[in-house]
Formats: structure tokens, C-alpha cells, sequence
């Protein structure tokens, strides 16, 4: 049956994939039919997540992207690739006055510097060839929207939405395409900490007019078509998920 969104024949990798939508998107992409190599730091997560996946031959890189030697590991285990997902994100709140180096770099390091070296990397080693797509996972903060104590996260994703735009261009000519998917809130296990009461999250999602918090994999559907030969003519694009958040 002809389909335009299968992942038929390509190999993804998927950073992130221990957890939420990086999950969701290795589960996705395996559903039609890619192969999928998935990394992240926890091991244990990493292999319930290839316990969900559909079909065979996937593997798992083992990777703390803090780490530089994990990093070039990453690089150097990754076969060639048909796609990449930037999916790693580490969220830290805290009022403005009170960020500090540490916290900033952390944040920096793992949303904005991993994946821009690990994508540089794999271009440039040519593991990431012609038609090939790059998708990063970013945000509506900062670029659409702030929330109080969120401007390191926030600052960290307008960087990565800037960079895909310029990546865009610059890898064109090698007819490699860089786009983002920025969602809104997004129903994962972060929301079961404690943070926020159930009444509390309930009165969040009444300023969506959809109701509700997008699921991980409503985010993974939007990968799989960036990386799909349906959207060979969509690059340097920020693909709003947002429930009609920012129509407000």
C-alpha cells in the first residue's frame, strides 16, 4: 500500500529515547518500519523502550551527552543515517536571580551544545548523506511564550531554533533538511513528581483550547512525517504541537 510517511529502509537515530517523546518517537519510527538506534544514558530505560518498539534490528548507544567521550562514542558507533532526532532536554526552574554558571551550562550543555556538536559531527564524518533529516526537539518557551523561572530552558530552545534555521541553509546544498518541532505541554512522567497538584494542572489545561496536554506521541507523528518523504520540500521549518496554546 502505498505511504508516503513510511520510514521504510531508513536508519534513525533518536537521542532521548529512555523516556517521554523521545520514547514515543523511537516507538513511532519502528512502527514504520525504520531502524532505530536509540541512546540515552540509563541503560534499564533504554531497554524498556526497545521492548515497545515493532521489528528488528535496533540497537542501543549507551550515552551521557554531558560527557564528551559519550559524545564522540555516540558519533563513532552511529552507522550511516537516513535521520537524526535531537530529542535530549533537561528542564531546571529557577527564578532568574538565581541561575549560576553550573546550572546554566548544564542546562546549555545538554539542549543546545550536545546537539549541535553530534549533528556537526555526523555531517561532517558523513554519516549524515543526501536527503537525509535532521529534527530537533524544541519548544514553545521562549520563542512563543515565557513562564516564570524558565529563561535557561527558554534561552537554551530559541538557541536551537536559530541554529536549525541557519543549518537549514547551510546544508541545503547537500539537500539535508533541519527543521524544528516545538511543542507545548506534553502529558509525560514529568507531571508525576509532585511538582504541580492535580488541581493545579487541571487549571493549566483550561488555557488550551483543545483542554488538554498533547501526548508524547501526537509530537512523535510530526517527527515521523520531517523525516518521511512526505516533507522533502519542508526545511528550516518550527512546527507549532501546541493544542491552539498560542492562540491566546
Amino acid at each position: 500500500m502505498y505511504n508516503p510517511f513510511s520510514l521504510e529502509n531508513k536508519t534513525i537515530l533518536v537521542t532521548g529515547a529512555s523516556s517521554g517523546i523521545g520514547r514515543a518517537i523511537a516507538v513511532e519510527c519502528s512502527k514504520m518500519g525504520a531502524t532505530v538506534i536509540i541512546s540515552a544514558r540509563d541503560e534499564q530505560r533504554l531497554n524498556e523502550t526497545m521492548s515497545q518498539m515493532q521489528g528488528i534490528g535496533h540497537s542501543i548507544i549507551v550515552a551521557d551527552l554531558n560527557n564528551e567521550n559519550d559524545r564522540k562514542n555516540l558519533i563513532e558507533q552511529s552507522p550511516n543515517l537516513d535521520g537524526l532526532v535531537n530529542s535530549a532536554g533537561l528542564i531546571k526552574t529557577l527564578p532568574f536571580q538565581f541561575i549560576n554558571a553550573n546550572a546554566l551550562d548544564s542546562v546549555m550543555n545538554v539542549n543546545f551544545t550536545a546537539p549541535t556538536l553530534i549533528s556537526a559531527q555526523l555531517v561532517k564524518k558523513k554519516k549524515l548523506g543526501k536527503n537525509s533529516s535532521i529534527v530537533f526537539i524544541s519548544s514553545i518557551a521562549g520563542f512563543y511564550g515565557v513562564t516564570a523561572a524558565n529563561s535557561m530552558y527558554a534561552a537554551s530552545k530559541c538557541a536551537i531554533n536559530g541554529l536549525a534555521k541557519n543549518m537549514a541553509l547551510d546544508l541545503a546544498d547537500k539537500n539535508i533538511r533541519v527543521n524544528c518541532v516545538n511543542p507545548a505541554s506534553i502529558d509525560t512522567h514529568i507531571y508525576d513528581e509532585g511538582i504541580f497538584t492535580a488541581e493545579q494542572l487541571e487549571e493549566d489545561k483550561k488555557r488550551y483550547p483543545l483542554k488538554r496536554y498533547g501526548k508524547p506521541e501526537e509530537v512523535a507523528y510530526a517527527v515521523v512525517y520531517l523525516l518521511s518523504d512526505a516533507s522533502q520540500w519542508v526545511t528550516g521549518s518550527n512546527l507549532l504541537i501546541d493544542g491552539g496554546y498560542t492562540l491566546n
